[in-house]
């Protein structure tokens, strides 16, 4: 237990890139609709601008667990939850809001819209009601193999601070993860076949399954007149090593009840060696090469250097590197790390913002981190 709040409060502390922001603690009342009113706590603890604070007692969402089951990769699940924090705040302020899981969205609302929309014929065949048919992907006729355009639903609910202390939704934000392949199987051999979906039909899809989510939405009395943002995601094929990401996001602002434009986002990862990376930013393949020759140089024993890149906009806006490493030794590791955080200090950019794991067989042994703007590394060993 000690090793473990040991690692957390580090991870913590390194990953803001700056001192944590301490202010006074306060005790409000958050409130819904129906003037429902229960205590809450905005702890004064903020890693930096970069995060929302977190309302405490902190509540789960009704759909935990779901986005296990739906997504195909571990990449995608841990990006469509990050990288919708870091869309949403381009309506929802990390100053004026804080973070909440989604309270409005249930597992078997979720599961429901995931489905395909049915005939009447078919609602008989499968005898279910029209009241039930909520089905948000295309309907399937016979002897056709319509593609799975919705892969998975994710709520994130945004609180804002009133006067007298209490705290009252500010805003929802959606991500709808699309799939971007049709596997398709053949019934007669059993051979499976992968296409493609493009870009243009996934922003037309997602566009029209964000108009139906929006109707639904808005039936609810207590996000009648809110903001709320959907988002698309486009999932990785599950072979991917790299997550899918964002690439449009509309904000509907209170009380209207139709989109009228969608925002692009242009962001996309890249794996660290890669022909891809190496052909699209062939000077931050340099940088990573002549690291991952150097560590060679000085300690032949490791096993190899990856890294995963995040880039906004044409540019660099993150690196995760990790080293993994064929010896066990604590005097060895600590060394080896010390020796990365002073390549990484000198050898990668001002403007990138590093983190470098080292791991082995045992887990992870150290982290290491730089922020943008910065040549100062700051270093963690796993006890």
């Amino acid at each position: 237990m000690k090793k473990g709040i040991s690692v957390a409060l580090s991870a913590l502390l390194l990953l803001g890139g700056c001192a944590p922001t301490f202010e006074k603690q306060d005790q409000v009342v958050q409130e819904n609709q129906d003037n429902e009113a229960k205590k809450a706590i905005i702890p004064s603890f903020q890693i930096s601008k970069e995060y929302y604070k977190t309302m405490l007692p902190y509540e789960t969402s009704k759909t935990r667990g779901v986005v296990v089951n739906d997504l195909g990769s571990r990449y995608d699940i841990n990006e469509i939850e990050t990288g919708l924090l870091r869309v949403a705040q381009n309506r929802f302020s990390t100053d004026e809001y804080f973070f909440k899981e989604g309270q409005f969205l249930t597992k078997k609302t979720v599961d429901s819209w995931l489905q395909r929309k049915y005939t009447s014929e078919q609602l008989k065949e499968k005898g279910i009601q029209e009241s039930e048919n909520a089905g948000l992907n295309p309907v399937q006729a016979k002897g056709e193999n319509a593609p799975i355009y919705l892969a998975h639903v994710i709520e994130h609910n945004y609180l804002m601070k009133k006067q007298d202390n209490k705290v009252q939704l500010g805003g929802v934000a959606i991500a709808l993860s699309m799939n971007s392949v049709q596997y398709e199987t053949n019934l007669s051999t059993g051979t499976r076949t992968v296409k493609n979906i493009s870009n243009d039909v996934l922003k037309e899809q997602g566009a029209r399954i964000a108009d139906e989510v929006l109707n639904r939405l808005r039936q609810n009395k207590e996000l009648q007149n809110v903001p709320i943002m959907i988002s698309l995601y486009k999932q990785a094929p599950k072979e991917q090593v790299v997550p899918g990401q964002f690439f449009a996001y509309t904000t509907v602002e209170a009380n209207e009840t139709s989109i009228q434009n969608w925002e692009g986002i242009n962001e996309e990862f890249y794996l660290y060696p890669s022909p891809e990376a190496q052909e699209n930013h062939p000077n931050d393949y340099k940088v990573f090469n002549e690291l991952k020759t150097d560590i060679e140089k000085y300690f032949p024993v490791y096993t190899g250097l990856t890294g995963q890149a995040l880039y906004q906009n044409q540019k660099l806006s993150n690196m995760k590197f990790e080293v993994a490493l064929s010896f066990q030794g604590k005097a060895e590791t600590i060394g080896f790390a010390q020796h990365l955080s002073s390549m990484i200090s000198k050898q990668t950019p001002d403007n990138w913002d590093v983190e470098l794991l080292v791991s082995s067989s045992y887990g992870p042994e150290a982290l290491i981190v730089k922020k943008s703007g910065s040549k100062e590394t700051y270093m963690h060993i796993y006890e």
